[in-house]
């Protein structure tokens, strides 16, 4: 029996042979972000395409210690933000030459997800949507591996080691709250997301202090959790008693949404299934700025998050901490905490006061 022929595997060594440069020299011109001359890197890149090289990412992850992977953590990837931010991130990384491991989280097995993420020995974690506890921050912190909070913040029970990149929560809402009041709005209700997220608190703390300055209290208050049929079911009990439709002085004149996903739901709601006018008889602002809350058929009002910003400030934070822990071999430095300008984006879903 004669045995197949076992192929013959190119290496940076044929590829530098053939270019007549060094074998670091073909290492750079495959590492992003490393400076090579552009005529070294053109003999190497043509020898290498001669010779059909492809650089053994694995093994060269293993002289580096590098992984070259980030884990990102999302909790509901229906959410219309995140899908924007996740690609927005993954083209930074990717630029960088390093990859995404998604992990999607559900509340419930929080602690056999990260185990899992310290297993794959990720290079550092993005947490969105969701938070660690203070036994698996502790476990992050002890492996050296850089954790940023997006769009949230750390707990008291979380260590400080962490960073974070959001936008003024606080302000945006408070801004949307003044324009409904400054526009006679009387009756302005709350739809709150998740409870316990650091982003549902501060947005609902701007919308009551702006409402507290100008003398007024929420007319309603009600919890969609971030869910489009949750949002609807709360709208439908604020405008109706059983199936009859109560009267409009006995309903809000505003509602403040903790995210555009539930303010279109609002909307939707108001709408299609109420039969009321927006914004001639109800008012909707929302947070986020998605790419739906401009559609001729929504135009909401909304506070806009710079989100390339955002991504530009978790890469440097990644960064940052890496070449600390590559040269040091120490834990990150105490966290940081960046927070972000947004902007309103005024469009047709508040009624505005004529002239």
């Amino acid at each position: 029996m004669t045995l197949p022929q076992t192929v013959k595997h190119i290496t940076s060594r044929d590829v530098a042979a053939r270019a007549g440069v060094s074998q670091s020299a073909v290492s750079r011109c495959f590492t992003p972000g490393t400076s090579v001359a552009a005529e070294t890197r053109e003999r190497v890149l043509k020898a290498a395409m001669e010779l059909g090289y492809r650089p053994n990412v694995h093994a060269r992850n293993l002289i580096t210690g590098r992984s070259r992977m980030v884990g990102v953590v999302l909790a509901h990837l229906d959410n219309l933000f995140y899908p924007r931010f996740l690609q927005e991130l993954t083209d930074a990384l990717q630029a960088q030459g390093m990859q995404v491991l998604l992990f999607v989280a559900d509340g419930r097995h929080q602690a056999e997800l990260m185990e899992q993420l310290l297993n794959y020995r990720v290079d550092g974690i993005v947490l969105a949507a969701t938070t660690l506890n203070a036994e698996l921050a502790k476990a992050c912190t002890a492996a050296g591996i850089p954790v940023v909070l997006f769009n949230r913040v750390a707990g008291d029970d979380i260590d400080r080691a962490f960073h974070s990149v959001q936008t003024d929560q606080e302000a945006g809402t408070a801004a949307l709250t003044r324009l409904l009041i400054a526009n006679s709005h009387c009756r302005i209700a709350y739809l709150a997301g998740n409870l316990e997220s650091s982003t549902n608190q501060a947005r609902e703390r701007g919308c009551r202090a702006a409402l507290a300055a100008a003398g007024q209290t929420l007319f309603a208050y009600g919890v969609g959790d971030y869910d489009e049929t949750l949002a609807a079911a709360q709208v439908l009990k604020w405008f109706r008693t059983g199936q009859r439709r109560r009267p409009l002085a006995q309903c809000p004149d505003a509602i403040v949404v903790a995210d555009d996903q539930m303010a279109l739901a609002v909307i939707d709601t108001l709408r299609h299934t109420l039969g009321l006018r927006v914004p001639e008889q109800v008012s909707v602002v929302g947070f986020d700025d998605v790419p739906q809350a401009a559609w001729p058929s929504y135009e909401l009002t909304t506070h806009a998050q710079p989100l390339p910003e955002m991504i530009e400030a978790v890469m440097k934070l990644l960064s940052v901490q890496l070449q600390g822990r590559d040269q040091q071999g120490t834990e990150p430095a105490m966290g940081q905490s960046i927070i972000l300008q947004g902007h309103m984006r005024l469009r047709g879903s508040v009624r505005i006061n004529s002239a």
